[in-house]
């Protein structure tokens, strides 16, 4: 067909290939998969030095939120973080308590050890409250914690409708409605641990609360209440057994001289620091430091401007540590502080006598410590460098600070015996707190 042969199909043609991939591709070594390297651990000692360094915050309080991040990282690390979390607990309504019952599960080992980690404890009981912390919860708290040491108590009265007003002076908050504690709530208390520092607030018109605590604990060293003006319940109450060694109150009127002869019976050798956050009347201050007054170490007074003042701190020999937060005194105040200072803390504003206080800084050679509040004015006042080469040359350590919140914390430490002024808050004191309850007796 020659030139024609392009109209008519050609047969197919098959094309065989064959590849062979080993001369193309290098033969290559199996991987066998490798057992990973073991990766290092920071000791568990290391880490415990390293948190319980951060566990304070500036503010001196635990650093809640580094110890929680902290808890995050690894397992090991959410043990000691959760431990030291655990030292201060804050209860403040029934949803808390019930995280808290569960956290500290005693049917469980990691239960067993947070709830033997709590040494302080601070509840809020405020009838205000929707969702408000009930009291037998509040106890039943109490008595999972069997190394509790220090319990912080609030307690708020229930406003009546309408006139709930955030704000509104003391005196209409103290007129509120508190019930006392019921007798269940009380034998569960009675079953907890033998707690050895109190503080009660008590905002409310009730004045059974604190008796009720108080016979609770016999045992108790250091007591704080802040609030209403206590009163003896009943008159023919015996005297309150406890020994007290610290005594602080913070009263918009002062307590009767009665009241303080009943709670104080027992410690006249005891009673070791004394602390008024409001004035106290010139009866009470004459009486507490009367009686009390030669075995006193520690005395803090909100102001000191009158002659009752300065006759009470002569009373008082053998301070080691004087407070006062009030930037004016009479020169006759200084010239009354005894030489066996070893903590001063004071307020200053431009008036400040403080000539006197650089002489007693001079004279005094167991002042160890100075600590300043800062008034306005006082930063200019013209002695303040000639205190500051004073202590410099006597070697006192110098601290100022301008805000009284912060005045208060540095000068007020934790609540166990004191070795030397002014007491600090380190975690060494904790592990006192935690300890003293594990050498004491089985509960009441």
């Amino acid at each position: 067909m020659g030139f024609f042969s392009f109209l008519y199909p050609s047969q197919p043609v098959e094309i065989v290939a064959e590849q062979d991939l080993t001369t193309m591709y290098p033969p290559r070594d199996l991987v066998r998969p490798t057992q990973p390297k073991a990766v290092r651990r920071m000791p568990l000692e290391i880490v415990m030095n390293v948190l319980e360094t951060a566990y304070y915050n500036d503010a001196l309080e635990p650093d809640v939120e580094l110890l929680t991040s902290c808890a995050l990282v690894c397992k090991d690390w959410s043990y000691v973080s959760q431990k030291l979390l655990f030292r201060h607990v804050t209860l403040r309504s029934q949803p808390a308590y019930i995280s808290f019952q569960e956290a500290i599960d005693r049917s469980t080992p990691r239960g067993r050890m947070l709830g033997d980690a709590v040494v302080r404890m601070r509840v809020v009981l405020d009838q205000n409250q929707p969702y408000r912390l009930a009291q037998r919860s509040f106890a039943r708290a109490v008595t999972l914690c069997p190394n509790l040491y220090e319990l912080n108590v609030a307690l708020y009265g229930a406003g009546a409708p309408g006139q709930d007003v955030v704000g509104s002076p003391d005196a209409a908050r103290m007129q509120r409605y508190a019930p006392a504690f019921d007798d269940r709530t009380l034998a569960l208390l009675r079953s907890g641990p033998r707690i050895s520092a109190l503080q009660l607030s008590n905002w409310s018109d009730n004045c059974t609360s604190l008796s009720q605590l108080l016979d609770i604990w016999p045992c108790l060293k250091s007591l704080v209440i802040s609030g209403i003006a206590p009163q003896l319940v009943h008159e023919s109450l015996g005297p309150f057994p406890c020994a007290l060694e610290e005594l602080r109150m913070n009263f918009q009127t002062s307590p009767s001289v009665d009241f303080l002869q009943w709670l104080l019976h027992n410690s006249a050798s005891t009673l070791r620091v004394l602390e008024f956050e409001r004035d106290p009347s010139p009866e009470l201050l004459d009486f507490l430091t009367f009686e009390y007054g030669s075995k006193l170490q520690s005395l803090a007074l909100p102001t000191c401007m009158s002659h009752e003042s300065v006759r009470a701190l002569r009373a008082c020999g053998s301070l080691r540590e004087f407070k006062m937060e009030s930037g004016w005194a009479t020169q006759a105040l200084y010239k009354a502080l005894p030489s066996s200072l070893e903590h001063l803390a004071i307020g200053i504003d431009a008036d400040t006598p403080l000539q006197q206080v650089v002489q007693n800084i001079r004279r005094c050679d167991t002042l160890s410590a100075v600590t300043l509040h800062v008034w306005h004015g006082g930063e200019r006042h013209p002695q303040l460098p000639a205190l500051k080469i004073a202590c410099a040359l006597q070697g006192v350590d110098l601290r100022m600070t301008r805000d009284i919140r912060e005045f208060r914390r540095i000068t007020r430490g934790d609540p166990v015996p004191a070795e030397s002024y002014p007491r600090p808050r380190t975690l060494d004191n904790i592990r006192y707190m935690q300890s003293s309850t594990l050498s004491a007796s089985t509960p009441i």
